[in-house]
């Protein structure tokens, strides 16, 4: 027991003083960035404390298999001095590369404003020049120096932390092996709770890091070899491969012509300035994400259950879209493509990268022009790693189970519905009174599974499928109700439309038309009621609210604005497949089988039907628009 328990104070030993170094090279990497983070930031000992989160994660992956050995000698009585070597050894070359990734970071930051990531690899092809600009610059010796010294200290350190403890050994009589096991062995599974970072429904992701709206600040916690790792392994999904449909360049200007945009000299070629006629109005936005909302669950696209009475009636007074998709089937394409304006690309989660990306869209434009800009989540705000990537791309306050009292947890995704709605309210309320126009989304859950129905709420359905989109439009009635008594509701313009929608029954259709045909409403009290039947899709949405709410601005995305403008046809992905549709043609692309599905649908039913001219103009559509999203984002 003695033996295994000296055993464990050398690991401990060495742990903490690899987090202290850990600790020391960030606290150089804020020194350099401190004049650009900016006297007005949030408080920095967050970052550093979020900082020693991330390292003892890495730390974690470094000691678990020093802690497996350490188990085995104690349990075979083996503490002979080449078993502190060999962990000297392991220790060593570890924690040698993961200082020089956090050494490396410095410069890296300095120069890229990233974190240390994947695309260093873009590099491995030209060693010599690569291995020339590091030490051929100057002003990256300092960092390779103060490398090698904190590598000599560590090194140094273990010298004599090992010689210690094996002098200790040797002098503890070989006694209670079983004991020491029992010793180690919880500590294996802490250093299992170690790697996943957290007791959450989620691992621990880089939007952990995240807490304020400084991006320095926010990528100041995150470990690089924790980044580089991630992202590495990120990049090897099968669903971030390359698209490759048809030539990059051909792709953009096509898309160009779709759009009837020539670009900006120097800017995107999508890039267009918008300059509205009049003067903003000021008002402030609302955007409602409605789980799985597919338009057949609502009375006005044929269900004859009556389950969106609200809804329904919302539609009727609204300015509302019937021929309106959703650009994926995942919770994570909505959100992107609403606010950004870029097509989903299959079951590419465009947020969940451990390198954050930056887009430009509604939350960014809404934020430079003066708005509060909010988001309310029910769950996890670590959740799709929705956290860092809504806070590096334009939402400044973001809510979430981290932020509702614990009791009203309904399950793994959070808080129901209408709690969500009760507890954005008054926020609200203080944004308006604050004399600043807001900009707040609300994305709600209750219409994923496990349907949870609140005991307080009565459904006329049974079926719970049924029952909890009765509960979810109900929810909605009552946020508006309250709303509506707010003196803030006639300046607010309400915008309701699923993040996509669901399988609803079987059409027989390559992907079933349900899980993209979403419904899109847009409601304000001085908003002519209106039915549109032109096609559009949430890329749309942006620019639409930016045209009504006429601000300024450059865009540089694939929306269009509907109120100016209409699409003859639109596009979207499920998964593996991508569709294009007008009114009368649908057509489906399957890459990885790569297969094309014609459908006729002019009339009722199911009618496939064979490749003709409608079609190629489909595809040639489909394939353009994602392959020029692919090169431009």
């Amino acid at each position: 027991m003695k033996r295994a328990f000296r055993l464990f104070l050398y690991l401990l030993s060495v742990h903490a003083a690899a987090l202290a170094l850990l600790s020391v090279l960030r606290l150089v990497l804020y020194i350099v960035m401190s004049e650009q983070v900016g006297p007005e930031a949030a408080s920095v000992w967050p970052a550093f404390l979020r900082g020693v989160w991330f390292d003892n994660v890495v730390a974690c992956y470094v000691m678990l298999p020093a802690l497996v050995v350490a188990l085995v000698a104690t349990a075979v009585g083996y503490f002979r001095r080449p078993l502190l070597r060999g962990l000297n050894v392991w220790f060593g070359v570890a924690y040698s590369l993961v200082l020089m990734c956090s050494a490396a970071n410095i410069p890296y930051f300095a120069y890229f404003s990233r974190t240390l990531n994947s695309s260093i690899w873009e590099w491995k092809s030209y060693v010599g020049q690569t291995a020339g600009m590091v030490f051929g610059e100057a002003s990256w010796r300092k960092y390779i120096l103060l490398y090698i010294v904190l590598v000599a200290l560590f090194s140094l350190l273990l010298w004599w932390l090992g010689r210690r403890t094996a002098r200790q050994l040797e002098r503890v009589p070989a006694r209670g092996r079983w004991k020491g096991v029992a010793l180690l062995l919880p500590l294996i599974g802490l250093c299992l709770f170690g790697i996943r970072g957290r007791m959450g429904y989620n691992p621990i992701k880089v939007s952990a890091a995240y807490y304020c709206d400084n991006a320095i600040l926010n990528q100041l916690g995150i470990n690089p070899a924790f980044c580089l790792l991630r992202s590495t392994l990120d990049d090897a999904r099968p669903e971030n491969q390359r698209l490759h449909l048809m030539d990059d360049n051909e792709a953009v200007r096509n898309v160009q012509a779709y759009l009837g945009r020539e670009g900006l000299p120097g800017d995107s070629p999508l890039a267009c300035r918008i300059q509205p006629e009049g003067e903003p109005t000021g008002k402030n936005v609302v955007v409602v994400l409605m789980e799985s909302l597919s338009a057949k669950l609502m009375g006005r696209f044929g269900n004859p259950d009556h389950l969106t009475p609200h809804l329904d009636s919302l539609y009727q007074h609204s300015l509302s879209f019937a021929n309106f998709y959703s650009a994926g089937n995942h919770t994570n394409n909505g959100i992107f493509s609403t606010f950004y304006g870029f097509p989903s690309i299959l079951k590419r989660n465009a947020m969940k990268g451990s390198v954050v990306p930056r887009y430009e869209g509604l939350p960014t434009v809404l934020r430079d022009k003066g708005y509060s800009t909010l988001f309310f989540m029910t769950h996890e705000a670590q959740y799709d790693n929705m956290n860092a990537f809504l806070r590096t791309n334009g939402f400044e306050e973001i809510y979430s189970q981290e932020n509702y009292p614990r009791e009203k947890i309904a399950n793994h995704f959070g808080v129901a519905d209408d709690y969500l709605f009760s507890y954005a309210l008054p926020i609200l309320r203080r944004k308006a009174e604050s004399g600043r126009p807001f900009f707040a989304t609300l994305l709600t859950i209750s219409n994923h599974p496990p349907y949870i129905i609140q005991p307080y709420f009565h459904p006329r359905h049974k079926d719970p499928e049924r029952a909890i989109v009765e509960y979810a439009d109900w929810a909605v009635g009552e946020f508006m109700k309250a709303a509506a008594r707010e003196p803030w509701f006639k300046n607010t313009i309400f915008v309701f439309l699923g993040d996509h929608g669901k399988k609803l029954g079987a059409d027989g259709y390559e992907v079933e038309e349900s899980f993209n045909h979403i419904p899109l409403i847009i409601y304000n009290s001085g908003l002519p009621a209106e039915e549109r039947l032109d096609f559009a899709g949430q890329i749309d949405v942006g620019p639409t609210l930016l045209g009504m709410l006429r601000l300024p601005y450059v865009q540089r995305n694939f929306g269009i604005d509907l109120l100016r403008e209409r699409r003859e046809m639109m596009f979207y992905c499920a998964d593996e497949v991508m569709c294009a549709r007008d009114a009368n043609h649908l057509y489906i692309y399957n890459p990885s089988a790569s297969r094309d599905f014609c459908y006729d649908t002019s009339r009722p039913g199911f009618h496939p039907t064979k490749m003709s001219a409608p079609y190629q103009r489909l595809k040639k559509y489909l394939f353009s628009n994602l392959q020029a999203s692919e090169k431009l984002r």
